[in-house]
């Protein structure tokens, strides 16, 4: 995706704080399906799944992002189920299901938004989940099929819910995690109209995903039937 120009002269591209982050992406030209590769996104298949851990405050972080078996529809679109799952040592403190389809004629993978369970001492909390279809909400970007560096779009259009952005720092960063060192990555900065301010950087490697997200980094990766029973819960989903 091109990064748009404003103002100016013909040729000459504005400053980057004054490109405008893209949010119309034409779905209607796309043929959408809920399975399919994009060339730094995890495989849409089912069982394939990213590990990652890291340390934040003297404790072990860890997120399982798991591609599940089934699908779900979502405003007309059937959609990929990817399951996240978040421990903070031994405690499970968050899950969350995404759904997301995939253009056949360019691999952009589209957000069609998540359910979120958020465990809580006093209880289950959905705070973030949205719907395309429901309450405004749109379809976001979550990965064009073509990065460029400089891209900026919005991942999610779930107003007052979610409104992340991203913004493409690098396709050329070399990363090492426990999984090994990844070259040629896409480093991606992101942020939101809600939390003006607030920043979170993640890289992704070629044929794998995403390898760094802050400071977790991935630590194991493949598909693994196994884990689709890892912990409880399957969303919202169908077969």
């Amino acid at each position: 995706m091109a990064a748009a120009l404003v103002g100016g002269h013909p040729g000459q591209a504005a400053p980057a704080d004054e490109i405008p982050f893209t949010d119309q992406f034409f779905l209607e030209d796309c043929h959408l399906k809920s399975r399919g590769l994009n060339d730094y996104f995890i495989p849409l298949k089912p069982n394939c799944y990213l590990l990652l851990e890291g340390e934040d405050e003297g404790e072990t972080v860890t997120l399982l992002i798991f591609v599940l078996p089934h699908t779900k529809v979502v405003d007309g679109v059937r959609c990929a189920v990817v399951r996240e799952s978040e421990w903070a040592g031994d405690e499970l403190v968050e899950i969350s299901w995404n759904y997301f389809s995939i253009c056949r004629d360019t691999d952009s993978i589209f957000y069609h938004g998540e359910d979120v369970d958020i465990f809580e001492d006093d209880g289950v909390v959905h705070d973030g989940a949205w719907l395309a279809g429901q309450n405004g909400a749109l379809p976001g970007l979550i990965m064009p099929g073509h990065p460029l560096n400089g891209s900026r779009y919005y991942q999610e259009i779930a107003p007052g819910v979610a409104l992340d952005k991203a913004e493409h720092t690098s396709n050329t960063a070399t990363v090492e995690t426990p999984a090994g060192v990844f070259e040629n990555c896409l480093t991606v900065v992101e942020t939101t109209d809600l939390e003006p301010g607030h920043e979170s950087h993640k890289a992704y490697a070629r044929g794998v995903g995403l390898i760094q997200d802050g400071v977790l980094k991935l630590v194991d990766y493949g598909c693994n039937p196994r884990l689709r029973d890892f912990e409880p819960g399957d969303g919202g989903g169908e077969e």
